[in-house]
């Protein structure tokens, strides 16, 4: 199983966007019990996610009305929080290197 690390950054931002609550949420039980082993095991659940350079998969929120960047260890199954925000701050990032 995946360990989500930084559960604080996913709280923070549904505070201040409520409609973002229940799919950050929902997101994050389904993180925190799967055991992805490659991008391909991350594309064959979400097939909208975006798989990048560096570890790096960006979720789709709300529609893609906000983006959630994920910087994924495999082989300890980790998942590191490296960015949630609107879309329009989505654009204004590196996510290669967030």
């Amino acid at each position: 199983m995946m360990r989500v690390v930084a559960k604080k950054i996913l709280r923070e931002f549904w505070e201040r966007y409520a409609d973002a609550a229940e799919p950050l949420k929902t997101w994050y039980k389904e993180a925190s019990k799967a055991v992805w082993l490659s991008p391909a095991d991350i594309k064959a659940e979400y097939v909208k996610a975006s798989i990048l350079k560096n570890s790096r998969v960006v979720f789709n929120i709300c529609g893609n009305k906000y983006r959630l960047i994920v910087e994924i260890n495999y082989k300890r199954q980790w998942v590191f929080i490296r960015f949630i925000g609107t879309h329009k701050e989505y654009d204004r990032i590196n996510a290669n290197k967030i």
